[in-house]
């Protein structure tokens, strides 16, 4: 087949801090990507521009979005209203005919976590570690969705802290923590690398043990590379395993 003839196709996920779009080929594999920050979405003619700058004429007229801001999506739908695009959100498709899940109420299961634990399914058992807004924790057992841990995020808990507090600066975290602070930052730093270097690893412990069985342990979102050099068991890390999860959606779904 010429190769101008096969279709390409948009993803979307809409996060609560930030949102990626991106453009798949035709075996739905990324070839372009655009981030930006979610409270960007309200601004008028920022998804038509994005889509004008993917530059290909074969594009599925369908785009499949996984959101966690329903007024993000709303947004999203309502500017291309009038455009030769249809704006599906995952929940809208029957997901259970890719992934079995054993929760009580799919509906207060967020899409991003619905999409990884799709993705994931290729390990049979796997657990993964999301840092995104929130820390989630998903798991994924003999190819079942079987529910997951949420756990403050990192970077959330950082400026809560600063703006909660006068004297408190805002600060990077750095890995390199040794001992104890001696100024504020060290101190800052000392607690929140040593706390979630706690919280992950007993949170990962406790989950595994249950079933005393292997997890591929799958870390993404923003703090993945940096908690990787902490957990005390092997893991991977997969930044786009969210976009696979709704490319594996749409294949199979739409």
């Amino acid at each position: 087949m010429n190769m101008k003839f096969k279709m390409n196709y948009i993803v979307g996920d809409i996060g609560n801090t930030s949102t990626r779009i991106c453009l798949l080929n035709h075996k739905f594999s990324i070839i372009k990507s655009v981030i930006f920050d979610t409270k960007k979405i309200y601004k008028k003619k920022i998804f038509k521009n994005i889509l004008k700058s993917f530059l290909k004429k074969k594009i599925s007229s369908k785009i499949l979005f996984s959101s966690v801001v329903p007024s993000g999506f709303k947004e999203v739908k309502k500017n291309l209203k009038n455009s030769r695009y249809k704006v599906i959100e995952i929940k809208s498709l029957n997901i259970k005919k890719i992934i079995k899940i054993n929760v009580k109420k799919i509906n207060q299961l967020g899409s991003d976590r619905i999409v990884n634990a799709i993705a994931g399914k290729k390990y049979n058992n796997c657990l993964i570690l999301d840092f995104g807004t929130a820390t989630t924790f998903d798991i994924i057992k003999d190819g079942v969705y079987e529910g997951g841990v949420i756990a403050p995020g990192v970077k959330l808990s950082m400026m809560n802290l600063s703006n909660s507090t006068a004297l408190l600066p805002m600060f990077n975290l750095r890995n390199s923590q040794r001992k104890y602070g001696r100024n504020t930052k060290e101190a800052l730093n000392a607690g929140f690398v040593w706390g979630y270097e706690g919280l992950i690893n007993n949170i990962i412990n406790k989950i595994t043990s249950k079933w005393k069985m292997q997890y591929k342990i799958i870390l993404t979102g923003g703090y993945a590379k940096f908690f990787k050099k902490i957990i005390k068991r092997k893991t991977i890390v997969d930044q786009n395993i969210t976009i696979k999860g709704i490319a594996r959606v749409f294949k199979e779904l739409i």
